[in-house]
This record gives C-alpha cells, structure tokens and sequence, in this order.
C-alpha cells in the first residue's frame, strides 16, 4: 500500500487564486448594488446686529406720542320724588340688626371625631323622627326586631356617624341600612353641659315590626 503525503500548505495555495476571485466578486456586487450616499456640505450663516447709537440732534427731532384725551361724559343723576305714591314701586325695607357674632368661629362637623365618653348634664333627644322603610325582602321574610344604634349628635342637632352596635340584618336593601337611612335624616335637640349644647354619642333602637 503506497502512502502519498501531502504538505497543507500546498492545498492552501491551490485555494488562494479562488479565494481571492470570490473576495473581489463579493466587493464588485456590494459596490453595485449598495446606494449612492451624497454628503452635502453644511453651510452655517452668521447675523451680526449693530448697535447704532442715536446722536442727541435727532432724539430731539423725535417727537414723543400724543397723548390722547379721553372724552369726560358727565352722569346726573335726578331724584324723582314724584313717584313715592306709585303703587308699582317697591319698597325694600332696610335689613334688621343681626345676633350673628362675625369673629365667631363657625366649627365644621368630623364625622366620627367626637369624645365617645363626652360628659354632659341632658341628654339628646329626637325632636324630628321620620320612621324608616320597611324593606320588602324583610317584610316578606318575616324578619323584624330591634337595630340598636350608636349616633354621634353635633351641637346644632345634627346627625353624624352611626355605629350599629346590634345588627338584625345585614347588607345592601338590610333592616340595618334601613334604620341608619332613616336617622340620618332625623333632628335632635342636642345634648348640654352647664347649659351649653356639645357634641356627644347617644344609643337608642329603630324597631321593625309587622303589626
């Protein structure tokens, strides 16, 4: 068995020639098919501005803008006396002398920021009650008792939160809901201290019966 050696670096010269023809064809193709870029120049312009002082001869020739006069109209005013007896016109009387204090404070109701322990000598009581609504699911379920409620009454017998402290039925269209809805619209005469009226919390019932 004859054994024929070959040197590598006689197969890389005999891939040299092609090598370099695919090189320069590769080149040739990119240079046609590749767009054409032209640089322009850019071309950079430079305003220079002059400050050009006015000799003091031409200011003065300058002459100033005219003021301009403004017409004066003059209003006169008569009194008609003539008229007093005129049925037609009306007569609005002068406003009265006020209680109101203007450097009194006037107090913006928090809800739910009065002293749950605030002390006071009479209690609140309800002087406006509107009863509250009877829920239909309720009625037809035969579902009645008692809502105990905790109501925060303001001095001026308002009415702000309201805690229920016992639930007969809870939820959305519920006798809880029900009763907060009615009390939120009712009046108190409010609580005093020392015969000042304050701000306090009061429990009470809303009932629901059938009969």
């Amino acid at each position: 068995m004859n054994l024929k050696i070959v040197d590598w670096k006689d197969v890389a010269e005999s891939y040299y020639d092609k090598s370099v023809s695919l090189a320069i064809l590769i080149l040739l193709f990119a240079f046609i098919v590749s767009p054409k870029i032209e640089v322009k120049p850019y071309n950079r312009t430079i305003n220079i501005i002059d400050a050009i002082d006015i000799p003091p001869e031409i200011k003065e020739r300058i002459k100033p803008p005219e003021e301009t006069v403004k017409p004066v109209v003059e209003i006169i005013i008569e009194d008609d006396l003539e008229n007093e007896d005129d049925p037609d016109i009306e007569i609005i009387e002068t406003i009265g002398i006020t209680s109101l204090d203007p450097y009194e404070e006037i107090q913006e109701n928090i809800f739910g920021q009065t002293n749950k322990f605030a002390i006071y000598e009479d209690a609140p009581f309800a002087i406006k009650q509107i009863p509250p609504e009877y829920p239909l699911f309720a009625k037809n379920a035969g579902i009645e008792g008692d809502v105990i409620l905790n109501v925060e009454v303001f001095k001026d017998g308002s009415v702000g939160a309201i805690d229920v402290l016992k639930s007969l039925m809870d939820g959305p269209g519920g006798l809880d809901e029900a009763a907060k809805k009615a009390v939120r619209t009712w009046e108190f005469s409010p609580a005093k201290n020392g015969g000042k009226p304050v701000d306090c919390w009061v429990t009470f019932s809303v009932s629901f019966s059938l009969n």
